[in-house]
């Protein structure tokens, strides 16, 4: 798909009446998202949920690339190391945090007068290996990398085009993910799983 064809595309597909939320994490998807909705003429506005889940250098992506599209950021901080269901890392733990994630940004779009949630979800992403994306059914929220049919390649592809400069940059799993199914997280376990890890990319 061209970028004038995936233009079109989110136009017809988003209602430019509406306001819609964003998941922005600051990764080659969301970013995408944001970039080909302005292209469209549809009002999106970011929201960045941060948690001791991410590398602060996820932050830093998404504060420069809603500034780079000419977008309002929202960051959200939150404690997630009090939700019992997610840090008891069960085999359900995604869901769970995936609920808690979208949960928290629909409370805040409504308080800032916008009524669907958009998420970077692609035709790449697979249901059977991501069971947070149970949630996105639960909750309305909509995908429309995914429901365009437009693969992690796509992406990168059109990113490139746009000059986006998450372009090329890699998928970063969040650190729960680090911590073996059943045990449980703990700020302590966070602390030993971020010092092993990439401290950025760019």
């Amino acid at each position: 798909m061209t970028l004038d064809e995936a233009t079109r595309a989110f136009a017809d597909l988003l209602d430019a009446r509406t306001a819609y939320g964003l998941a922005f994490s600051g990764g080659c998807d969301s970013m995408l998202v944001l970039a080909l909705a302005r292209c469209a003429g549809i009002d999106v506005a970011p929201y960045t949920l941060v948690t001791a889940f991410q590398a602060a250098f996820e932050l830093d992506d998404a504060r420069d690339g809603a500034r780079d599209l000419g977008a309002s950021l929202t960051v959200i901080e939150k404690d997630i190391l009090g939700q019992g269901r997610v840090c008891a890392n069960d085999p359900d733990r995604c869901y769970w945090c995936k609920r808690f994630i979208f949960g928290t940004i629909l409370g805040a779009m409504a308080r800032d007068g916008r009524t669907v949630l958009l998420d970077g979800s692609n035709a790449s992403d697979d249901p059977a290996r991501r069971p947070g994306m149970r949630v996105l059914g639960e909750l309305g929220v909509v995908s429309p990398l995914r429901e365009l049919g437009l693969t992690k390649d796509d992406v990168r592809a059109l990113s490139r085009e746009l000059g986006l400069f998450t372009a090329q940059k890699p998928n970063f799993s969040c650190y729960a993910t680090k911590v073996p199914t059943g045990e449980k997280i703990t700020a302590e376990r966070l602390a030993e799983v971020a010092a092993r890890e990439a401290k950025g990319w760019r």
